[in-house]
C-alpha cells in the first residue's frame, strides 16, 4: 500500500512540477536530475539563468532552463554526412 502511495505522491508532484513556469532550485533539481549543490556552483558561477530577486531566494523560468539544457546540441551522423556531401558537391560550407 505504501508504493502506491509513493507512486501517487510522485505522480502529483510531477504534475504540480509541469504547470509551474516559475521554478525554485528544488524544482530544478526535479527536472534536471542535477545536484542541489552543483545548481548553486553553477548559479554562483552565472553558467545558468537564474533570478535573485530579495537577495537569497533563488527562482528559474523554466524555458529559460530547458533551453539552457537543451544547448550545444550535437548533431546525428546523418546530419554530418549530409553536410559533408553538399560540401564535397558544392565546395562550400554550410552557413
Amino acid at each position: 500500500m505504501e508504493d502506491v502511495k509513493n507512486q501517487l505522491d510522485r505522480i502529483e508532484r510531477n504534475t504540480l512540477l509541469a504547470s509551474k513556469k516559475v521554478l525554485t532550485i528544488e524544482d530544478v533539481v526535479a527536472l534536471t536530475g542535477l545536484s542541489r549543490s552543483y545548481l548553486y556552483k553553477l548559479t554562483s558561477y552565472h553558467k545558468i539563468p537564474h533570478y535573485r530577486p530579495r537577495g537569497k531566494q533563488l527562482y528559474f523560468d523554466r524555458e529559460e532552463v530547458e533551453n539552457w539544457l537543451k544547448r550545444n546540441r550535437v548533431e546525428t551522423v546523418d546530419e554530418t554526412d549530409r553536410k559533408a556531401t553538399n560540401y564535397v558537391v558544392t565546395g562550400r560550407r554550410p552557413g
